[in-house]
């Protein structure tokens, strides 16, 4: 609960061995002049690297390695045998040479503390399609709209942990195409499939709030609508 943007897009020292330690690393950067990741928002090669790396970041998959209570940006990589624990920027590049896209799952109040664009900015980037929670923060909620991330809630009451999921299932989310209708469905049709077989099926709640962020995200995200517009009123 409680996953915060500097959970989500950390602002601190960046620390050697990581992703974006690594590629500064590659750039020539010495590690004196590694500086910040908040000094460093200007660079996205950076700041990719250094979404979802926050040092006290908790990240539950890791429980089903009997990794329980790991901090850092980790998670498991399924394109490698036997998915092994991994940086998160690593298997989210793998994912995404594999045509895999991606869905995270959190708990009460995603997306609290301070407005961070990034924290949306850096969660595209990295190839998630879709956010399923308990909650979100408005701010951020629509921030991941803007940046073409579907917000999802689970049904009132419900979790990923009251549903048994540990986010090694795959998911297939359907219903979202009314919105090429004009019609924002009220909710979807989440089916998450485990590594045995079995599936948990459930109705996540759309949270894409207003006819404004149904047109973003329709188009893809803010910056699409807003050059469509362009292009059409100069036509």
């Amino acid at each position: 609960d409680s996953v915060t943007t500097d959970h989500i897009s950390p602002a601190g020292p960046i620390k050697p061995g990581t992703p974006a330690a690594d590629y500064l690393d590659a750039h020539g950067v010495a590690r004196k002049d590694y500086n910040s990741l908040g000094s460093r928002r200007g660079n996205h090669e950076v700041m990719v690297r250094g979404t979802f790396a926050n040092i006290r970041l908790q990240n539950r998959i890791l429980d089903t390695i009997g990794l329980e209570g790991t901090q850092g940006g980790y998670t498991r990589d399924f394109t490698q045998e036997g998915g092994p624990k991994e940086f998160i920027y690593n298997a989210c590049m793998n994912y995404q040479k594999a045509g895999i896209p991606l869905v995270v799952l959190g708990g009460k109040e995603y997306g609290s503390g301070s407005s961070r664009d990034w924290a949306a900015k850096g969660t595209t980037l990295l190839g998630v399609k879709a956010v399923i929670t308990e909650s979100f923060e408005r701010i951020h909620r629509s921030n991941l709209i803007g940046m073409g991330v579907i917000p999802l809630q689970f049904p009132a009451g419900e979790s990923a942990k009251s549903l048994g999921l540990d986010g090694t299932e795959t998911f297939d989310i359907t219903g979202i195409e009314e919105l090429n209708a004009g019609k924002t469905p009220k909710t979807v049709s989440v089916t998450a499939t485990k590594e045995d077989g079995r599936t948990v099926q459930f109705d996540a709640v759309v949270r894409i709030d207003t006819p404004g962020e149904a047109d973003y995200y329709r188009n893809g995200g803010i910056l699409q609508y807003v050059l469509r517009n362009m292009l059409r009123s100069d036509s």
